[in-house]
């Protein structure tokens, strides 16, 4: 028995990619993040033996909004109003005593199959963790039996201290560690130049349509601005 959990919060502008908004507007950034939960909701419907859709905020409005992203395929579970470390933890405690794998929800070209990867990796180890290129992390598996660890406190969250933190945990604790292949988040304009990039590049790749789709996150992109307006480079 396994179970898959995505980290969410409602689309609403003002509430996600904040960063983003700085320059392309709230309401496009939430729209675009709209497209992120929907191409990822859609690529890890069948992965796992159970999947739990974690949303944020705890709330009647956002519960429905994720119940039609669901159609009954991911159970939901309501993130509580507390630090990221806090959060996860809570998570991991109340799915169990089965394997489990996390990841957020900014990353839209999260490969297929990861989890899956990381799931046979808990088979042999203790913890998986996927390093996003900007030092944090996009994924994390835990083998339930080290469940009670320390992983998740005085962790600097949502900074580029995140890896390098958890390791030097895990390391002190004498855990079993794999890790995936490094991937990308969507925070900022140069990312957001990274993600067509790749989508362009994925268009005429074999190997990149069989990883991933993206359809919602690439029509989201048609109607923002090119990089040089963003960051005003010309």
């Amino acid at each position: 028995m396994t179970t898959f959990g995505m980290f969410v919060k409602a689309p609403e502008p003002g509430r996600v990619k904040t960063r983003l908004a700085a320059s392309i507007g709230s309401v496009k950034a939430a729209g675009l993040y709209r497209a992120f939960l929907s191409d990822l909701i859609e690529r890890f419907r069948r992965t796992g033996d159970r999947r739990v859709l974690a949303y944020s905020p705890n709330d009647d409005v956002t519960r429905d909004i994720f119940g039609q992203y669901s159609l009954d395929d991911y159970e939901l579970w309501p993130q509580t109003d507390s630090d990221l470390g806090t959060r996860m933890l809570m998570f991991f405690e109340a799915f169990g005593p089965e394997p489990i794998v996390l990841i957020g929800s900014d990353s839209p070209t999260l490969p297929a199959n990861f989890p899956t990867l990381a799931f046979n990796m808990l088979q042999h180890h203790d913890v998986v963790l996927g390093p996003a290129t900007d030092g944090g992390l996009y994924l994390i598996g835990l083998n339930q039996q080290r469940r009670a660890w320390p992983i998740f406190e005085d962790i600097d969250w949502s900074t580029a201290r995140v890896l390098d933190q958890v390791m030097r945990r895990l390391i002190d604790l004498d855990a079993r560690v794999e890790t995936l292949p490094p991937w990308y988040d969507i925070d900022d304009p140069t990312d957001l130049a990274f993600l067509r990039g790749h989508l362009a590049a994925s268009s005429v790749s074999e190997f990149s349509k069989a990883s991933f789709d993206a359809p919602a996150t690439r029509a989201a992109l048609e109607f923002l601005p090119p990089l040089d307006v963003l960051t005003g480079e010309c």
